[in-house]
């Protein structure tokens, strides 16, 4: 009983020291949480704080963007103005120039320049998207219709300012009308001008042989690369002919004219080289202290026979080694024939022992 009562005591003991430190390490974890969602709470203030901060920099930033657009297209507006005022002027002018030189004949002349303009700007045209077209329109009509400014105005100035715009409307019709003139003069220019350059390329088509509708047509014509009454058939491809007649045949005589050079030249150094005989008398270039040349026919004629007997002395001394040597094997063949002989001859007499 004792003994289960001291266990039962030391395990009271050891239940109270477990309760204990479990109690302080939930009080510490307690804390630990309770300053963890104080900070939470600090963090989404911050975070409220900054987002809000950052929303109004950013709707800042919009308007300022904003603005800086507007501020564009109102400059573009005022520029695309400026520049329709200053056509409009130019237009006026040429008009008026054009009633002034109404008197004389048509010009035929088409410089390079105007017509690369009048490409450039055509293709600037037909680049333009819709929005731009309609915007330009717009610009262009405010700045040709004025407003009426009616309102407050008495019946005679009312039939002043109708005058006025029956006379705007005559003067527009007028313009329309000119320019409707002065289109279909143009259309004839232009086909008269096309009707001498048909000519003029007729003509050119029958000098180089060709027939007279070769270059009027819409692509030009195929390069000539044969004659049309060759009956024998070419294997040759078109690219072959093609260089051939565009310069590639003198090309091809060079190429094979050094091709012969170079085989001749191979064969002219590759000849049997014979020593000449010596110049006899004062030989060309000779220096002095050099030695004295063989004077006479007969000293020539002995040196030549020396120099082309020399050859033949090497041919006889090569002849006369390799007979040596020759000799030297049959007589070492003969010499191991007489020792297997007699180391036979032994090996029977020891049988016979």
């Amino acid at each position: 009983m004792k003994r289960q009562e001291q266990k039962r005591s030391d395990l009271d003991e050891q239940l109270k020291e477990y309760i204990a430190e479990w109690r302080k390490q939930r009080a510490k974890e307690e804390d630990e949480l309770k300053r963890l969602k104080e900070k939470q709470a600090k963090r989404k203030i911050t975070r409220a704080d900054e987002e809000k901060r950052l929303a109004q920099k950013k709707k800042e930033e919009e308007e300022r963007r904003q603005r800086e657009i507007e501020e564009k297209k109102q400059r573009d507006i005022e520029e695309k103005r400026r520049r329709l005022e200053e056509s409009e002027k130019k237009r006026q002018a040429m008009m008026q120039a054009m009633k002034d030189q109404s008197k004389k004949g048509p010009n035929f002349t088409i410089t390079k320049k105007d017509l690369a303009g009048n490409l450039s700007s055509a293709q600037l045209e037909r680049n333009k998207t819709k929005e731009q077209l309609e915007e330009e329109k717009k610009i262009s009509l405010s700045f040709r219709i004025k407003p009426l400014e009616i309102e407050g105005l008495s019946i005679d100035k009312l039939r002043v300012k109708a005058h006025e715009l029956w006379e705007a409307i005559v003067k527009l019709e007028t313009e329309k009308y000119d320019l409707e003139e002065r289109q279909k003069r143009q259309d004839y220019d232009l086909k008269e001008l096309k009707e001498r350059q048909k000519q003029q390329l007729r003509h050119k088509a029958l000098k180089k042989g060709l027939d007279p509708e070769a270059l009027t047509g819409k692509y030009p014509p195929k390069i000539q690369v044969a004659s049309k009454y060759e009956r024998r058939v070419d294997t040759r491809s078109y690219d072959d002919k093609k260089k051939l007649f565009e310069g590639g045949l003198t090309d091809l005589i060079k190429e094979t004219t050094e091709k012969q050079w170079s085989e001749q030249k191979q064969q002219f150094l590759g000849r049997q080289k014979a020593k000449l005989p010596k110049w006899f008398g004062e030989r060309p270039g000779k220096k002095a202290g050099d030695p004295e040349s063989p004077e006479g026919e007969e000293d020539v004629k002995a040196a030549a026979d020396d120099d082309l007997e020399e050859p033949q002395l090497e041919a006889d001394e090569d002849e006369e080694v390799e007979e040596e040597e020759v000799e030297e094997e049959e007589e070492e063949e003969e010499e191991e024939e007489e020792e297997e002989e007699e180391e036979e001859e032994e090996e029977e007499e020891e049988e016979e022992e």
